[in-house]
């Protein structure tokens, strides 16, 4: 599944859930659904912030490369 089909997905089940009238048996299940999308999600950012570099310009005007760390931004 691609990453933004899995966020709909799961914008659909959490807007689901706040509308508060499904059955409780499935709102369970939305909720088990929602939370294995949410860990599959987050390994898919994980994997893919690990494999984005970033071009930094060092002060002698050379070009390097390095890995994109979150407190970059």
């Amino acid at each position: 599944m691609k990453f933004e089909e899995g966020l709909r997905k799961l914008e659909d089940i959490v807007n689901t859930l706040d509308e508060g009238r499904v059955p409780l048996d499935d709102a369970l299940r939305l909720f088990k659904e929602g939370m294995g999308l949410t860990k599959e999600l987050s390994k898919t950012l994980d994997d893919i912030e690990r494999k984005v570099e970033i071009l930094a310009k060092k002060d002698d005007g050379t070009i390097e490369k390095k890995p994109f760390l979150q407190e970059d931004l």
